[in-house]
């Protein structure tokens, strides 16, 4: 609304008359409203570090991340991840749109129908390592002895034979193996599937690296029918992110992989490998906000003298009664193998006495399809050893312990 007032004018010729004047109200000042970041509007974060964990003598490349988010509004707590919106390999890419007949110049869809190069596209919108199911069938469409062995392998009863068949077998082997089955780039690109994000556990608190979060990962690299295989997100980081480049990054909110809410319940961690990464958040973060809980942490690789990630942070956690009890388990530093189950089961009745006698939170992250299942078999003896139980009551124990959130898993 505009505010008005009356004023009276006297002139010698003419009676007074009214005189309106309007005063306007200051004008708003613009509000600067910061960018919400998220999957679907990533923030684009500074890698400010990358460094080798694993040293020489390994027969694997693990390596530590640190990601600048000053600026970004970005807010986690330990526990959860970050997704990583990679970029596919050049060198890849430029192999397939050789075997493609192509340029690279043409103009195709990109993932949100917008035009874009073949190049710009595989390199940024799609998925081009192991074939999905619409090229499988275009092959299987398409004639030659590639095409009738996959018909038949596409029989339900097959389903076993199909997968191993495709193991280790990407579009540019189908490309280069059977030249004359043709694609056009925009017939080639609607059989891909989109480029996803992908997930790593954070390795920080926030409270100890207000503007940074923390990655521990293991770079992926292998060979399969004579050809060297990269694995897409972590060679990206690895070898492909460069000083003035910048990684899209959103936050993924984990809650049911949180540390107790009250800092003195004890916890128990269980994280051989990587999996070990939200562990040092834990341990970082019980640092900062001076909680008093007991914590253990079982840490398990191949060899103690060049796999022993954050061996130095660790042994000062320890020093300073962060870290209240510390076993590892290397499985090749002897003839017969030591897995962090083993370390548990010699550790039962203390493992026991935390958990049912002190209330302490048991966690474990890493490998679902092995570590997993053989850590929560060892717990299962455990309590039913330790506890006095049958194999009944102990299942009923553990699962109770899951309703309660005192046993809690991130497994991939």
């Amino acid at each position: 609304m505009r505010a008005a007032c009356i004023l009276l004018c006297p002139t010698p010729m003419l009676a007074p008359r009214p005189v309106l004047c309007f005063h306007l109200p200051p004008m708003a000042t613009e509000t600067v409203v910061a960018p919400v970041y998220s999957k679907k509007n990533p923030f684009p974060a500074r890698l400010q570090t990358n460094r080798k964990l694993t040293l020489g003598g390994s027969e694997k490349e693990t390596r530590h991340f640190e990601l600048n988010l000053e600026g970004s509004g970005l807010c986690y707590e330990c526990g959860d991840s970050i997704g990583v919106f990679p970029k596919n390999d050049p060198a890849l890419v430029q192999e397939i749109i050789h075997a493609l007949h192509a340029t690279g110049d043409e103009i195709v869809p990109g993932c949100d129908c917008a035009p874009k190069t073949l190049r710009a596209a595989l390199i940024e919108d799609y998925q081009i390592t192991q074939p999905s199911k619409q090229f499988v069938q275009a092959i299987s469409e398409r004639g030659g002895e590639a095409a009738s062995l996959l018909r038949e392998l596409h029989d339900p009863l097959r389903k076993q034979d199909l997968e191993e068949y495709l193991w280790g077998l990407e579009y540019v082997d189908f490309l280069e193996s059977h030249p004359s089955i043709h694609f056009t780039p925009e017939e080639f690109v609607k059989t891909l599937r989109k480029l996803l994000p992908r997930l790593y556990s954070i390795a920080s608190s926030q409270r100890a690296y207000p503007a940074e979060v923390h990655l521990t990962i293991a770079i992926v690299r292998y060979e399969s029918h004579g050809r060297g295989r990269k694995g897409v997100a972590s060679t990206f980081l690895a070898e492909r992110v460069g000083e003035s480049d910048r990684v899209p990054v959103f936050v993924h909110v984990a809650k049911g992989f949180r540390l107790p809410e009250d800092g003195n319940t004890p916890i128990i961690m269980v994280g051989p490998g990587t999996g070990v990464a939200p562990f040092r958040a834990y341990l970082q973060d019980r640092k900062a906000t001076g909680a008093k809980g007991k914590n253990w942490l079982f840490f398990g690789e191949q060899r103690c003298k060049c796999d022993f990630l954050y061996q130095t942070e660790f042994a000062a956690l320890q020093a300073n009664g962060i870290l209240t009890r510390f076993d590892t388990a290397f499985s090749r530093d002897q003839a017969h193998k030591v897995y962090v189950q083993n370390r548990m089961m010699e550790n039962a009745a203390e493992i026991w006495k935390w958990i049912d006698g002190e209330g302490a939170h048991f966690f474990v992250c890493g490998d679902a399809s092995r570590m997993a299942k053989d850590v929560d078999a060892a717990l299962l003896k455990i309590v039913e050893t330790e506890g006095g139980k049958t194999p009944e009551e102990a299942a009923i124990y553990i699962e109770e312990m899951k309703k309660t959130k005192r046993y809690k898993r991130d497994v991939y």
